[in-house]
């Protein structure tokens, strides 16, 4: 604002800043004389003392001035009460005009307790479980992965393919990459005593340069040096921040020594807060010395791409790489590396598996807050259509369209921000709801429910709100009073109107229509999963996971291992007991090389292989096809006897029988086959079957891992979990220094071997659920408003002699046509979007006729069955108290 400086009859600026905050709290018929008044007392001691001193004065002026004024405004906001020199200019101040419209929007709102329920509610729920799926995408995909420049980080070929060999070869020169590290996951026994029991951690078995290749370094100690992982060097465990906490915590922890898989390591850092790889449930990293002579593949590489190693200079790195492993090695095709070489980058390897479950909640929650938000505005529609006569007699008074409009939004917000609380509410166990349901993993921790996710729902609650509000704003800005007051003074007769009602219903259905099919593909695939037989029983067993520590001697292991399969089967409900060191379903386990003794000839080639007790195929329930099983008769010191499945013997023995045949491992002496049984799912449940054997662990002595598996026959009528307490017992009982890993059921590692489909299916249907309720609550409104405004009419056919059966058919037939119209949208829209599923889909397609049907006929029947109640109570109306009241 410009005002003239008395000195020299220039202009000077009066600062904005008070004078707005003052002009927002004063009333227009006072607003221009007060203003007008500090600004020319502000030039006059601007002129006298100076700017500075003005200014101060300015600010005492109207912080001194605004106290009284909030409480005036509030007070005449509160009861309503307006001057008449206010009345000159309508609507008082802004606040106080705001606040007597929030005033009458609690009246109208408290009045209404099912229509503001219903409305907090549906809005809340849209808006609590969009939050929640966001926070689950906004820690896991949006969030940056602990390690500087990750878009460089990548990991070589497949997971678990490399062996030290190959790894020793190639470590003189990683061509195109700054540094490489070799690791495997593990589950170390941990002592905190001499007598105590130990303890598994998750930890991670790596090459020294894991931390130079992810950039991070530990905030106390140090990271591993470069001859910590060649043979001869002191074990060594870098600690993650918790393990750290968990063992007291203090500095003087690193260098002293913690007892990991039965051998002392030296703990030579501790790893920053927040660091995790390659998932946050590791809690330590330990060295491990490379053995130049083993090659069996456990490892995974990871490396640093080198600056400037981008596009075909990275083709060129990796065919060099290639070059030198072909000229080393000689590959099974199957396990060729020289073939396809490739990376992929750290995110997609890490969190690639979780985008499309992610990403599909994500949809289908936002799909369900705009169901919410067109159920909220066809209810807030309906209210101005049922008080159309009395906004209409207020127009016709003089009253302002803006300050009705702003009454409108006034009262939006007010269900916005009670649908916020709610929506944070329903955020906080959404959340967590959707954490133990989708398939995340040990990644899971990485999402966050924290005050930006409510602080987001707040917003969204808004936002929707205030988008709510736009169709009845809009629709009462185009109203048109005499119409209105004509309908009125006719009852209703020949009044139509509805479309933006029903336009509102029609996309309600069809999006409720997208999730109802998504919902029935995943059924269907789900079903089809579980149809497939996986070649065991798995109804009555108990599952138990242990870990032996590594200076256990081997045939230690196996005594100890006879032991625990001895004393698990004569439990109290345990009718047969195994062991093996993987079971099926689990994915692939060990692949070892195969020779058959009288074809020489054939190409060399690799078999899944199962080390298991005697009592495992009872157990499992794996049938016998011919021969015999493995035995406690097949001994150390008696014939090395194999049985293999079916698919073996079709692809190296086909037309003849394979018992009695000779093959080879490897070992010296050689297998002979004594049975064959069924095929069983050796890695995933969808794959085919794959030529695999069975060996006894006690003919197996060069080899005995540290991992087993436990597997227990339940008797008829005893649960299988039932036993699991006990047989963690009769375990620490049996063989102390024995750790076990987890305790499950055969029928519960069946559903996981499932996949995502089973957890993301679970999540859609709930949603489908809402969203189908939502749709019934949305056309049963509708329907009802309709019967309402045409019920004079209804009033008139009936008393000419309409039945009541076709009063109900007409009004349904209206219900039925919305919902038929959102359907055929809705098909149309699945028919599009369902792809994105199509990674969960198994044995049925993205657009699967039988789902696209079932979906519509169930949304027909809901919204049919929506439409009767009101149709019913239209066939009973009155035609004599329908006269009276128009």
């Amino acid at each position: 604002m410009q005002r003239s400086d008395p000195r020299n009859g220039g202009s000077l600026e009066v600062p904005r800043l008070p004078l707005a905050l003052l002009r927002a709290w004063l009333p227009y018929a006072e607003r221009d004389e007060v203003i007008a008044e500090l600004s020319a007392e502000f030039a006059v001691r601007e002129a006298r003392e100076d700017r500075r001193a003005a200014r101060a004065w300015l600010w005492r002026q109207v912080l001194g001035s605004v106290p009284p004024l909030v409480r005036r405004t509030f007070s005449r906001g509160w009861t309503g009460f307006e001057p008449a020199s206010s009345r000159l200019r309508p609507g008082g101040p802004p606040m106080e005009s705001l606040i007597m419209d929030l005033r009458y929007a609690v009246r109208r709102l408290r009045s209404r307790p099912t229509y503001a329920l219903l409305a907090i509610l549906t809005l809340a729920i849209g808006v609590g479980g969009t939050a929640a799926a966001f926070g689950l995408v906004r820690g896991l995909l949006l969030t940056p992965l602990p390690y500087p420049a990750e878009e460089r980080l990548a990991l070589f070929w497949g997971r678990g393919e490399w062996s030290e060999q190959e790894v020793l070869h190639l470590s003189s020169e990683w061509s195109g990459f700054s540094a490489v590290a070799a690791y495997r996951a593990r589950e170390l026994p941990l002592r905190r005593g001499a007598d105590a029991s130990p303890e598994l951690v998750p930890a991670v078995s790596t090459s020294a340069a894991l931390f130079d290749v992810l950039g991070v370094r530990p905030v106390i100690g140090r990271a591993f040096e470069p001859n910590e992982d060649r043979p001869g060097a002191a074990p060594a465990v870098v600690l993650s921040q918790a393990l750290f906490e968990t063992l007291g915590g203090q500095p003087s922890l690193v260098g002293s020594n913690v007892e990991l898989d039965g051998r002392a390591h030296t703990v030579v850092g501790v790893m920053p807060k927040g660091f995790w790889f390659p998932d946050p449930t590791v809690r330590a990293w330990v060295v491990e010395p490379l053995n130049e002579e083993d090659g069996s593949g456990n490892y995974t590489l990871v490396g640093r791409r080198a600056p400037g190693t981008d596009g075909p200079a990275l083709g060129l790195a990796l065919e060099r790489l290639t070059s030198r492993l072909r000229e080393r090695f000689t590959y099974p095709a199957q396990w060729d590396k020289t073939r396809a070489p490739a990376v992929t980058p750290l995110r997609e390897y890490l969190l690639g598996p979780l985008q499309l479950p992610l990403l599909a909640t994500l949809v289908a929650m936002a799909v369900l807050l705009l169901i919410a938000c067109a159920n909220v505005a066809a209810l807030m529609l309906g209210q101005v259509d049922s008080r159309a006569t009395e906004l209409a007699v207020r127009v016709a008074l003089g009253a302002d369209s803006r300050r009705m409009t702003q009454q409108l939004l006034v009262e939006a917000l007010l269900l916005g921000l009670a649908a916020a609380g709610v929506g944070a509410l329903i955020a906080a166990q959404g959340f967590q709801l959707l954490t133990d349901a989708l398939p995340l993993g040990p990644l899971a921790p990485r999402g966050s429910l924290d005050w930006g996710v409510f602080f987001a729902a707040l917003v969204l609650a808004l936002a929707a709100a205030l988008a709510v509000a736009w169709l009845p704003a809009r629709s009462l800005r185009k109203s048109d009073p005499q119409r209105a007051l004509g309908h009125s003074r006719t009852g209703g007769i020949g009044a139509r109107g509805g479309r933006t009602e029903g336009a509102l219903v029609v996309g309600q259905v069809a999006l409720a229509v997208l999730l109802t099919a998504g919902a029935g593909l995943l059924v269907r695939s789900v079903a089809n999963l579980r149809s497939i037989d996986p070649g065991v029983d798995t109804g009555q067993v108990a599952v138990v996971d242990v870990v032996m520590e590594a200076n256990v001697a081997p045939e230690k292991r196996r005594q100890m291992l006879a032991e625990l399969e001895t004393a698990l089967s004569v439990l109290p409900g345990v009718r047969a007991a195994g062991a093996a060191q993987k079971l099926p379903l689990r994915g692939s386990g060990d692949n070892w090389g195969i020779r058959l003794e009288d074809k020489p000839d054939l190409p060399s080639s690799t078999t899944s292989v199962r080390l298991v007790t005697p009592g495992y195929f009872q157990t499992m329930g794996i049938q016998l096809v011919e021969g015999r099983l493995l035995s406690a008769d097949d001994r150390e010191d008696t014939e090395r006897a194999v049985v293999i499945n079916q698919a073996l013997a079709a692809k190296y023995f086909p037309g003849e029988s394979p018992i009695g045949r000779r093959i080879s491992a490897g070992f010296e002496g050689g297998e002979r086959i004594v049975g064959v049984v069924e095929d069983v799912a050796e890695a995933a449940l969808t794959d085919g079957p794959v030529p695999a054997r069975y060996m006894l662990y006690a003919q197996v002595t060069a080899y005995t891992p540290a991992r087993h598996t436990l597997v227990l026959r339940t008797q008829p009528g005893h649960e299988p979990a039932s036993v699991l307490d006990d047989a963690r017992r009769q375990i620490a009982a049996t063989a102390p220094s024995v750790a076990v890993h987890r305790a499950t059921t055969l029928e519960a590692v069946f559903s996981q071997a499932i996949g995502p489909a089973r957890q993301v299916m679970s999540v859609l249907a709930l949603l489908t659920a809402l969203a189908v309720g939502l749709g019934a609550v949305g056309v049963y409104g509708v329907t009802a408003h309709f019967v309402r405004r045409r019920q004079r009419d209804l009033g008139i056919c009936i008393a000419l002699g309409l039945r009541p059966s076709r009063v109900v058919a007409q009004v349904v037939r209206r219900g039925g046509t919305l919902v038929l119209l959102g359907s055929v949208l809705g098909i149309g829209a699945a028919l599009v979007l369902s792809r994105l599923l199509s990674a969960f889909l198994y044995g049925v397609s993205a657009v699967d006729p039988l789902s696209l049907a079932g979906a519509t006929l169930a949304l027909l029947a809901v919204g049919v069955a929506a439409a009767l109640l009101p149709a019913w109570r239209a066939s009973r109306l009155d035609p004599a108290a329908v006269f009276r009241e128009g």
